[in-house]
């Protein structure tokens, strides 16, 4: 290794493809973000894209490293990323040539983004990488339904990639690595050393509730099919429907989405743009920490209905913040729930509205128990996530 190298490299394909879109931070991008302030201060930039893949040099590196651990706040954001990516090529000749060596290095990967890209593993013999992979979830495979047109063939590839470079692979849940396992039987070729490190549980403003005149629960996440917003919007079609037309609603719980939209959820968006849910669901788009925290304080629990999920950062993130959660009853949700949330299965329609009309009563016996069982919640956080991924890496030779 040359002086000036890094003794690491850390992919940020993601991370610059997301700000340079201006597309608001998601769960894995939250992540992707506390492993750049983790390692990039040891570390060199690697870069995927469809025009190629490169090791940056260390200086570039650094820099691109700062500019993308910049607050992001405001729409202007990706101009103003654009603009600094501008400025850096001026300035330090910023370049994605491929010409740099990996010489042996680690390369952590927390970002699935460019493992789908022609010659990967090529590239890594080429380069004498030794990739180590962040594995989120394979939804894509087990549920494609619920996923883009072309996204299984294309995650498809980026496991077999993972599996077929990775030195070691890290895995968010017990539940991600088992469905890894699975797919490498499938497809006939071994998992890399793993080890499964949970990831930490952003920490939000501390707001005192207020008062609330009308119960409120909050959704949280991208809507997308798999999220399985469809259930709640029946749930209050159906509270709706047993009062009547001409009734208050007022008594009625209030839904708040948050979150921005996505795809294969057509019919959710047509119901929320052409239904009268007579002032009883709302959809707050997505929100910053101080935002989001003033919506759950006044929450009677958070409701995570989803079909399918690799982690569940809500489910944490909202225990955490010590506001109940009714979840559906996945494999990873009891995994990470620590028997704390009501879990229901994510299409039994009755239990859910029984379980949201009985949180939404001032004196809730369910919520009041699980409130007794969040103070035994044991918060994932990111001092034993990268506690146990540093000892990962040191057996593996960093």
């Amino acid at each position: 290794m040359r002086d000036n190298d890094a003794p690491l490299l850390l992919d940020v394909s993601r991370l610059v493809w997301r700000r340079w879109t201006g597309t608001r931070p998601t769960g894995i991008d939250r992540i992707c973000l506390a492993w750049l302030d983790h390692y990039s201060a040891q570390a060199q930039a690697v870069v995927i894209h469809r025009y190629g893949k490169a090791i940056l040099p260390q200086s570039v590196s650094q820099t691109l490293f700062r500019i993308l651990q910049r607050p992001e706040r405001s729409v202007k954001d990706a101009t103003q990323f654009r603009a600094a990516l501008a400025g850096l090529a001026l300035r330090r000749g910023l370049h994605l040539r491929d010409h740099l060596d990996g010489r042996g290095r680690l390369w952590l990967n927390p970002g699935h983004t460019g493992l789908d890209a022609s010659g990967i593993a090529d590239w890594c013999d080429k380069r004498d990488l030794r990739p180590v992979h962040l594995i989120h979830d394979l939804i894509p495979i087990t549920h494609p339904q619920f996923c883009r047109d072309g996204e299984q063939e294309r995650h498809r590839r980026r496991m077999l990639a993972a599996l077929a470079t990775g030195c070691g692979v890290v895995a968010n849940s017990a539940h991600t690595l088992e469905t890894l396992a699975e797919f490498a039987h499938a497809e006939s070729v071994p998992v890399p050393p793993a080890i499964i490190a949970w990831p930490g549980t952003p920490r939000l403003p501390v707001i005192n509730p207020q008062p609330q005149e009308q119960a409120t629960f909050v959704v949280l996440g991208t809507i997308e099919g798999r999220k399985n917003h469809r259930l709640l919007l029946a749930v209050w079609q159906g509270l709706l429907d047993a009062i009547g037309a001409d009734a208050d609603p007022s008594h009625l719980p209030h839904l708040v989405i948050v979150g921005r939209r996505g795809w294969q959820a057509d019919d959710i968006f047509a119901m929320l743009d052409n239904h009268d849910f007579r002032g009883l669901v709302s959809e707050a788009g997505p929100l910053d920490d101080a935002g989001l925290a003033e919506v759950l304080a006044g929450a009677r629990a958070l409701l995570f209905p989803s079909l399918a999920e690799g982690f569940g950062i809500p489910l944490t993130e909202a225990l955490a913040a010590g506001v109940p959660v009714i979840a559906s009853d996945l494999p990873v949700f009891r995994e990470i729930g620590q028997g704390v949330p009501e879990l229901l299965p994510p299409t039994d329609h009755a239990a859910w509205a029984e379980a949201i009309l009985d949180y939404a009563k001032p004196a809730s016996v369910r919520r009041v128990a699980q409130l007794a069982r969040i103070n035994g919640f044991q918060t994932p956080n990111w001092g034993d996530h990268f506690a146990q991924i540093d000892n990962f890496l040191t057996e593996l030779g960093a």
